[in-house]
């Protein structure tokens, strides 16, 4: 069986607590558990944990400020676990640092490919692009690819290798899910992308077309794209690079030739 690391399940249930570790251990994961946050914090530190599995509702403090003090020391794989769904509690995870949220009672294969998604990608981004001054002209086309790996669409130069996004001389530090919905949607070239397609763009789960998507899986998308549009500084009545496709998804803005620089410069 394959090594996966150190796994830490942050859970005050025995049942799921249970359940958790045996999936885990059996994915190939070294495995401890805690019953609090406070614990689960330790845990997480001691062991050097590459995989968090945590609870929102324990009984000392809840599971986001727990994820809070965990980001300050780790950079572990953290998946929240909640029997809430509501968009609320979507945001706080997200914000908060989590890289992925699955709803109570969850499937156990379905855990194993979320895992299993976030560790094929790559964790850390790289901060200072060399070569970004250097692409400041806008594409002909949406998305047009300028070097291996760079996409670029009305004054956004995106980097697949470096995994940056650049608007100017701004680097925008966007999460993980943040840059793989962007990637997905510059790719796409003005296509509508569901949102069941960004469910699987983020999981990583592009040639596993059965994959079961929830609710809550799609309310997470649309709380990425809040953040990504936020980050973004997109004009809601006149938006430079995502467009809404009511009831179906998202899809690429137009190229557009009338920009005048972009309301995030200089901030």
């Amino acid at each position: 069986m394959e090594d996966l690391g150190v796994a830490v399940v942050i859970e005050d249930d025995a049942d799921v607590r249970n359940l958790l570790e045996g999936i885990l251990r059996q994915a190939g994961f070294e495995v401890h558990t805690a019953v609090d946050g406070r614990e689960g914090v330790e845990a997480v530190r001691h062991n050097k944990a590459q995989v968090v599995t945590l609870d929102i509702g324990l009984p000392d403090i809840d599971g986001f400020e727990v994820l809070r003090r965990i980001r300050n020391f780790s950079d572990a794989y953290v998946v929240m676990l909640t029997g809430r769904t509501e968009e609320p509690d979507l945001l706080s995870a997200l914000n908060a640092g989590a890289d992925d949220y699955i709803a109570k009672p969850f499937r156990p294969r379905e855990l194993r490919a979320r895992v299993a998604a976030m560790m094929r990608r790559p964790r850390h981004e790289v901060t200072s692009p060399p070569e970004a001054a250097a692409w400041a002209s806008p594409p002909a086309a949406p998305a047009t690819f300028t070097h291996a790996g760079v996409l670029q669409h009305n004054g956004l130069i995106l980097n697949y290798r470096t995994r940056t996004v650049v608007i100017g001389e701004v680097n925008l530090g966007l999460t993980r899910s943040e840059f793989d919905l962007l990637h997905t949607l510059l790719r796409g070239e003005g296509a509508v992308c569901t949102r069941s397609d960004l469910v699987l763009a983020v999981r990583g789960d592009l040639y596993e077309p059965d994959a079961y998507i929830s609710e809550a899986d799609e309310r997470a998308v649309e709380v990425h794209v809040g953040n990504l549009r936020r980050k973004l500084r997109e004009d809601p009545l006149s938006p430079r690079w995502l467009q809404t496709v009511r009831g179906v998804g998202y899809r690429l803005a137009p190229t557009r030739t009338d920009l005048q620089g972009w309301p995030g410069a200089g901030h």
